[in-house]
């Protein structure tokens, strides 16, 4: 599922970074291997909403 493009991404506890990474991966795989302008765009947001729920403060304690 995409979301609405933003200049930000979402908060890291609605969406984990596998999850994030899913949509990553569905996005190159729907282009071909070659993105459109505005899927750059979704990328980049992705890959900033990936970076956040990823790093070591926003995971999770057991």
């Amino acid at each position: 599922m995409l979301h609405a493009m933003s200049t930000t991404p979402e908060p890291a506890a609605e969406r984990s970074a596998d999850e994030v990474n899913e949509e990553i991966r569905a996005l190159w795989a729907r282009s071909g291997g070659t993105l459109t302008t505005e899927e750059r765009q979704v990328y980049q947001t992705l890959v900033l909403e990936w970076a956040v729920a990823s790093s070591p403060q926003s995971t999770k304690a057991a």
